[in-house]
């Protein structure tokens, strides 16, 4: 039999590859794919670019696991707070604050996402069209079950989200063009509470949500 791995073995190891990823999403968020440099990566995580091998093996598949942690992430928060538990106001205005919260504190993934998309998402789409799937299909079925109590007016989930994600995200993605017509001086939190007071606003009154006065005037 072989000797047991050392304590602690299992925690280092995650560590080592929670910084690898970490700054291989700023890395990649800065480059790109093509112009990203593992070498660059394992300057910017502190380790030996060896263990960006060891772990990954490849840039692509360092890139692909980025890219799944960011949608992991994501989806984790959407089905935090889109589940039936929830009122329907307070599910959506909480999810729009998550996600935006996401695209000020995490502005690269989003820009790694959009930059995937934009080449037609080849490593990506398997888990998009298995994975993305899968977690949206479970939280329209939430969103289904506010219409046919009556909570919430008819709307196509899907398209629900992907207004949510089109308006939060913008504000990682087109960042530039939002300090471009805000002015350069424009305060941070003051934007980002605009834009969660009118994204909040925009979905609950699209979706038709009942009794959301409350949750806009907080």
């Amino acid at each position: 039999m072989g000797m047991p791995p050392p304590a602690g073995a299992g925690a280092a190891r995650r560590d080592s590859m929670r910084a690898i990823l970490a700054a291989a999403e700023l890395v990649f968020s800065r480059r790109g794919f093509e112009g990203a440099r593992m070498a660059e990566i394992a300057a910017e995580s502190g380790l030996p670019k060896a263990n960006l091998h060891y772990y990954f093996g490849t840039k692509e598949r360092l890139y692909r696991a980025v890219l799944e942690d960011i949608i992991r992430q994501w989806l984790d928060t959407a089905a935090a707070w889109i589940v039936p538990e929830h009122a329907p106001a307070e599910a959506l205005a909480g999810y729009v604050r998550a996600k935006l919260m996401d695209a000020r504190v995490r502005p690269g993934a989003s820009r790694i996402f959009a930059g995937e998309l934009l080449r037609g998402a080849p490593l990506l789409m398997p888990f998009l069209a298995d994975e993305l799937r899968r977690r949206v299909g479970e939280m329209a079925a939430v969103i289904e079950g506010w219409a046919a109590r009556g909570l919430i007016g008819p709307v196509a989930p899907a398209h629900l989200f992907f207004c949510i994600w089109a308006m939060t995200q913008t504000y990682a993605d087109f960042d530039v063009q939002v300090r471009a017509v805000l002015g350069p001086s424009a305060d941070e939190d003051a934007i980002f509470a605009a834009a969660e007071a009118t994204v909040t606003q925009l979905v609950l009154h699209g979706s038709f949500v009942r009794d959301n006065v409350a949750i806009l005037n907080t």
